[in-house]
């Protein structure tokens, strides 16, 4: 069984646990990290209990707090080749920690199986994750600019899936963010709208997904109840109904468990 415990989602900061028996996987360490602190221990949990992090990209939102973490833990710390290279760049002493993981194979962690996939984003080696467990399957998809070919080709066939809806273009557009920054979030290497979510929300409950988090809502641009209706009427109209809900973006959500193959419900 895998238990995916989001512990903040948004452009402020990002992190999330998976945990698959007594392995541990923090993605992204986006908030500072005594709030992960706090997090993992209102789980029973502490530093010292991860196995490793995984990092998506170098943006503040998702690595803020890895630097202090590196510092209280002597946990592995993995990512794709060019963010790797990246991360030693910014952080001294750290050679020995970091290891690379090459895109689109499987590399084994604890119990799990690790597969990045590139994502067209801003930022060097920017990356979404697959992991596999014997008991079940989930994939990460947040920061990019669209659902690249890599990602619709890995994450089809997942039980849950973590997807970002960042923002819905009408509110973006109209809103009072300057020109250049409405069109980078617009790009190619910018960030998923609701529509784009819904639609590839879609092809993974058609694939079997049985959960679907929304995830990386803009708190300028985005709500959860705007993200939340997209996409749950794009799926009640394909007949589909995955259970759907939105990470929250300044807490801790709820535990998310995966326990094996179950297909979203057809209506």
């Amino acid at each position: 069984m895998i238990t995916l415990h989001t512990l903040a989602s948004g452009s402020s900061g990002n992190a999330l646990l998976c945990v698959c028996g007594e392995t541990r996987l923090l993605v992204d360490a986006g908030i500072s990290c005594r709030r992960i602190t706090t997090a993992l221990a209102r789980l029973g949990l502490s530093l010292d209990c991860l196995s490793a992090v995984l990092v998506t990209h170098t943006h503040a939102d998702h690595i803020a707090g890895l630097q202090t973490l590196l510092k209280r833990c002597d946990v592995p710390l993995c990512a794709s080749e060019r963010t790797v290279r990246e991360l030693r760049r910014r952080y001294a002493g750290i050679e020995a920690r970091t290891h690379d993981l090459e895109l689109c194979a499987p590399t084994a962690i604890g119990s799990c199986m690790v597969t990045p996939f590139p994502l067209s984003h801003d930022a060097p080696g920017a990356c979404g994750y697959r992991i596999d467990t014997a008991g079940g399957s989930l994939g990460i998809l947040t920061d990019s600019g669209y659902v690249t070919e890599e990602a619709a080709d890995l994450l089809p066939g997942v039980d849950l899936a973590v997807l970002e809806a960042n923002h819905d273009v009408e509110t973006l557009c109209s809103g009072p963010y300057p020109y250049s920054l409405k069109r980078r979030i617009l790009g190619a290497e910018g960030h998923l709208c609701n529509e784009d979510a819904a639609r590839f929300a879609v092809t993974l409950a058609e694939a079997g997904a049985s959960e679907i988090i929304l995830a990386h809502l803009s708190r300028e641009n985005n709500t959860p109840a705007m993200a939340y209706r997209t996409v749950a009427l794009a799926l009640s109209a394909a007949g589909l109904a995955p259970v759907l809900s939105v990470a929250p973006r300044d807490c801790p959500g709820p535990p998310h468990r995966v326990t094996g193959r179950r297909s979203a419900c057809k209506k």
